[in-house]
């Protein structure tokens, strides 16, 4: 099926002579969607925006869970960056010496990071947050800090910007950071805009999504669950 309902969006958001804007998304076999939809909602409402997910070869990645996304650059054929994005992926991905000297080298040269969850820690193992401050998952506070974060802010505090490192905890964190991304990048009108035609504005149902609002219950079977996955990144 042809699809040409959105062409008139998509031309004014693209309209001609706007140099392209290049976003390079790192998806590995069970990477968290929920990390990175943010960052493609948003940044591909801007000017000139191209969206490449990136992978080792093009075979479709399943993220966690049920989520099959085919990858449209690898790390051969990734044209220079403006944006480098990674989220949560697993420690058999964020653990691999192809894919730590492929973030290293992606980071590098981008105008802008984002890293949202545990995939800091990824840019951590890279050399990329020594000495700045960052924000990720509560549970990985303090491997952030052994990989040489500054300081990681606490859960609830919302994205941190250091420089050219936009960083924040999981799921909306990512439309958190893609936004503050967008202003700086195209001004705020733009980023002011972004954040309405996507009506975000939170309203988080329980109250329970910090560490501060959560019960110690609560925390004790979140840590349970994510504590395991935290080891084997330190590993």
């Amino acid at each position: 099926m042809k699809i040409t309902s959105y062409d008139g969006m998509l031309a004014s958001l693209a309209p001609e002579g706007v140099p392209p804007f290049h976003v390079g998304i790192l998806i590995g076999p069970g990477f968290v969607p929920m990390d990175i939809i943010g960052v493609q909602t948003v940044l591909a409402m801007m000017p000139g925006s191209q969206i490449h997910f990136i992978w080792k070869n093009h075979d479709v990645v399943e993220g966690f869970r049920s989520w099959p996304t085919v990858p449209t650059a690898t790390f051969e054929t990734c044209p220079p960056l403006d944006v480098f994005a990674v989220g949560m992926n697993p420690p058999e991905v964020q653990n691999d010496p192809d894919v730590i000297a492929f973030t290293r080298k992606a980071a590098e040269s981008a105008r802008y990071i984002i890293g949202v969850c545990n995939g800091v820690a990824l840019l951590g193992a890279a050399g990329l947050i020594e000495g700045r401050t960052v924000a990720s998952n509560f549970a990985a506070e303090r491997l952030l800090e052994d990989l040489g974060a500054a300081k990681v802010l606490a859960s609830g505090s919302g994205a941190a910007v250091d420089g050219n490192l936009y960083t924040a905890g999981p799921g909306i964190g990512s439309f958190e950071v893609a936004l503050l991304v967008a202003a700086d990048a195209f001004g705020r009108e733009a980023g002011e805009l972004a954040e309405f035609a996507i009506e975000y504005d939170p309203h988080p149902p329980f109250r329970t999504g910090t560490v501060d609002a959560a019960s110690s219950q609560m925390r004790d079977a979140a840590r349970g669950m994510i504590g395991p996955i935290i080891a084997q990144y330190r590993r």
